[in-house]
């Protein structure tokens, strides 16, 4: 009679486990095989994150990388910042240890000029996967005059040259999300064609669907030629003002009886959650296709000031180019900055107003400047931004500052 088997790592008998490996003069148990596989596992997930790490930027490097390009609003960059990061791990990774990964789409809340547009199209610079823009103002329903639902995934598949498998891994970013809202109760009474039929049309491809997509972007219909696009790994950021509903301190405020706290200038904005957008005139199927909430706050007068210097792309820096080709130096003194801020402020446009008004004040100067020679530099005033028409300070080759 034959000894009973032992197995060679852990000494266990053939009679104590379920399944025993021979060679010539070894064994294993089954037991030993699962530990030895769990760890070679184990191994492998290591080797796939460092790699991964070495290829994905972090969330701490997507916000590094943001701050180049977006003053302040630190709590959406983190927001977007996560976001993101979990879209790259859930392309690599759909089903990780048996647990399905689910996408979480993104709303950013915020008066205008607070940097939503800007944010999302900062991302698509670091981005390794495909990456729209759409406008919902655009957006009708079906069978009426505009872009379907369906246009949206159409910029998508082009933005990754019509490889629909790159596609269906991509970003969306949905701006006026807040010009979709029901407006009033009439509206359910017939078709409310840029409102709630829109909400709708957007709910199955937010959530995740298998949709036909017209493949040149023409409108779908019986000739089309279309593609299977599905929606289940696409990440969708949605944008919008929601003015009324976002805390706005330059719009005038209508006088009430009674008695109210006043509200201090450093106290944080209202939290704006998903009831507040419900009760504005987003469908709650819709809200609740998008967990993730990312509020703005309004730009103050240093953070304007920052915008005008700072990021990679500002806009000092843009005209500083632009007489630099032409041999000109142009400096900004800090009043000439802060009257530039403040009239942003005043106008109650936020940072998209900033290019306008020195726009406005460079006009006579890029007029004139190139044709006066031997001009060194030009020196813009606190009294230029007030006024066009008074002259800057200028210093030429061959003489001193000139008023």
């Amino acid at each position: 009679m034959q000894p009973e088997k032992t197995c060679s790592f852990c000494g266990r008998k053939q009679s104590e486990v379920k399944k025993m490996f021979s060679s010539e003069t070894t064994h294993i148990c089954n037991e030993c095989v699962t530990t030895c596989s769990s760890i070679l596992q184990k191994e492998v997930r290591y080797e796939q994150r460092s790699a991964m790490q070495q290829q994905l930027p972090t969330p701490e490097k997507i916000v590094e990388f943001l701050n180049k390009y977006i003053i302040g609003q630190e709590d959406a960059k983190k927001v977007l910042a996560v976001a993101l990061y979990n879209h790259y791990k859930r392309i690599e990774n759909p089903v990780y240890n048996n647990v399905e990964l689910e996408k979480s789409n993104i709303m950013l809340v915020g008066p205008t000029g607070s940097g939503k547009t800007l944010l999302a199209k900062s991302l698509s610079k670091i981005m390794q996967v495909p990456f729209a823009v759409a406008d919902a103002t655009a957006l009708t329903e079906a069978g009426y005059v505009g872009e379907d639902v369906e246009s949206i995934l159409s910029r998508l598949l082009a933005a990754a040259n019509y490889d629909i498998d790159l596609a269906q891994r991509g970003i969306i970013y949905i701006d006026e999300v807040d010009k979709i809202a029901r407006k009033g109760e009439s509206s359910t009474m017939g078709r409310d064609v840029s409102g709630e039929g829109v909400q709708q049309g957007l709910l199955k491809i937010l959530e995740g669907a298998e949709v036909y997509v017209p493949i040149k972007g023409s409108r779908k219909n019986s000739t089309t030629e279309t593609v299977l696009f599905n929606t289940s790994h696409v990440l969708f950021v949605c944008g919008g003002a929601f003015v009324g509903l976002v805390p706005d301190t330059h719009t005038k405020k209508t006088n009430k009886v009674g008695f109210s706290k006043s509200a201090s200038a450093d106290a944080k904005p209202k939290k704006i959650d998903a009831k507040a957008l419900v009760h504005y005139g987003m469908i709650p199927e819709f809200i609740g296709r998008i967990p993730v909430v990312a509020q703005l706050g309004e730009l103050t007068k240093d953070q304007m000031i920052q915008i005008l210097q700072e990021p990679d792309n500002a806009l000092i820096k843009q005209f500083q180019a632009l007489f630099d080709m032409d041999g000109i130096e142009l400096n900004f003194e800090d009043k000439a900055l802060e009257a530039v801020a403040q009239k942003a402020i005043d106008r109650g446009v936020g940072a998209r107003g900033l290019r306008g008004i020195i726009e406005e004040a460079m006009l006579p100067l890029q007029f004139s400047c190139p044709s006066k020679k031997n001009l060194q530099s030009v020196t813009v005033t606190e009294a230029v931004i007030e006024n066009p028409d008074n002259e800057p300070i200028y210093v030429y080759k061959e003489e001193h500052a000139e008023a």
